[in-house]
């Protein structure tokens, strides 16, 4: 019976122009229509009902060694980091080791405004609304950046006298968040928290491979980052992004198959208690929230809806020459990931492969 349902699940959701081609089919030849098999490329995971129905590596890894890419290879995530961090200190509220309705002030108390710091929530910083600008490139120059990790990156924050909004009342994305999210981890926990998202998140999640960066950390068995210039590809990842050593809000590198082992440890609550998942995959709307768009984004995770109105939840990963996508839609059991090494298409892909598991949405997914 399970091989029957399979059958007809690809012949029945698909509504693409070519509607009796089965899902599989229309997906690999989304893929290998845009990437060729000696360049950098991607891999791409689509799950339903729990079960794998489509993966794929296209390209290679390193164009150096022409290494395949696989649904193993180890992709730079960028900003599905901050899922992590965010989940990470989620668990640490759920043993009360920290509240959400910390300020910043506990801290960080060298904070050159303390009205600020005080003003400013753990939650506001989860949910990308604490108003402080980024003040690191007026700062710190980009031969610094290469190297500077959390701290570094967080350091220039503190010297911010003035928001751009109030706390709460608007969104305005901010990498800086996560870089003080990790180095909370390490003042509650006294580790590293590179060390405490594997121990909380990746074991419990079986994902064995996953990796997050750690000054240069990992230089190899993994796949690397590529801009195009001409009729070449342009090496754009570790030492030649600047930020690319802060691991708070993009230090994370895993792989398809180890995403889709994140999500449903996700969906079983295998790391966090159901209610405490549920919230971070809830849109946050705050009393004081005065924007022109409505909220729009839970803990970290970014929330839409489909036409008939099941949830969307999703988060994007931009990083040098790496560009990810990660899209749940729970009610429906449906779930893909694609982690790249060039740039491609992200917001053309994501419509396409939705369109083919027969998902319609509401409204525009946010990138970031």
């Amino acid at each position: 019976m399970k091989k029957l349902s399979w059958i007809l699940f690809l012949f029945v959701v698909s509504c693409s122009p070519k509607k009796n081609e089965p899902v599989a089919d229309q997906i690999d030849k989304l893929f290998s229509e845009e990437f060729k098999d000696n360049e950098p490329g991607g891999a791409v995971l689509v799950m339903k009902d729990g079960e794998v129905i489509f993966k794929k590596g296209y390209g290679i890894a390193d164009v150096g060694t022409k290494e395949k890419i696989t649904t193993q290879t180890l992709f730079n995530t960028g900003s599905i980091s901050k899922t992590f961090v965010s989940n990470t200190i989620l668990s640490l509220t759920e043993e009360k080791k920290l509240s959400l309705n910390d300020s910043l002030y506990k801290y960080f108390p060298d904070f050159k405004n303390k009205g600020i710091a005080q003003k400013i929530k753990i939650h506001h910083l989860l949910t990308h609304s604490s108003g402080l600008p980024d003040n690191r490139r007026s700062l710190l120059d980009s031969v610094y950046l290469l190297t500077a990790k959390d701290q570094e990156n967080w350091a220039p924050i503190l010297q911010n006298d003035s928001l751009l909004f109030e706390p709460g009342s608007r969104f305005e994305y901010s990498n800086p968040a996560f870089n003080a999210l990790a180095l909370i981890i390490e003042k509650v926990t006294g580790k590293k928290w590179q060390q405490v998202v594997g121990e909380r998140i990746f074991q419990p999640a079986n994902m064995p491979t996953s990796k997050i960066t750690d000054g240069p950390y990992p230089e190899s068995g993994v796949a690397h980052g590529y801009l195009k210039s001409g009729n070449t590809f342009i090496e754009k990842d570790y030492g030649e992004e600047p930020t690319f050593a802060a691991a708070g809000n993009g230090g994370v590198w895993s792989s398809v198959e180890e995403l889709a082992n994140y999500e449903n440890a996700i969906q079983n609550s295998v790391f966090l208690k159901k209610e405490t998942l549920d919230r971070s995959r809830t849109i946050t709307e705050y009393p004081n929230w005065n924007s022109k768009f409505h909220a729009f984004i839970g803990y970290s995770w970014f929330i839409g809806q489909t036409n008939d109105g099941k949830k969307i939840v999703s988060h994007t990963g931009s990083q040098g020459g790496f560009l990810a996508d990660y899209v749940s839609v729970p009610e429906k059991k449906i779930f893909f990931v694609i982690l790249c090494n060039r740039p491609y298409p992200r917001e053309e892909f994501r419509k396409k492969i939705l369109s083919i598991v027969n998902v319609q949405p509401a409204q525009a997914l946010k990138s970031f």
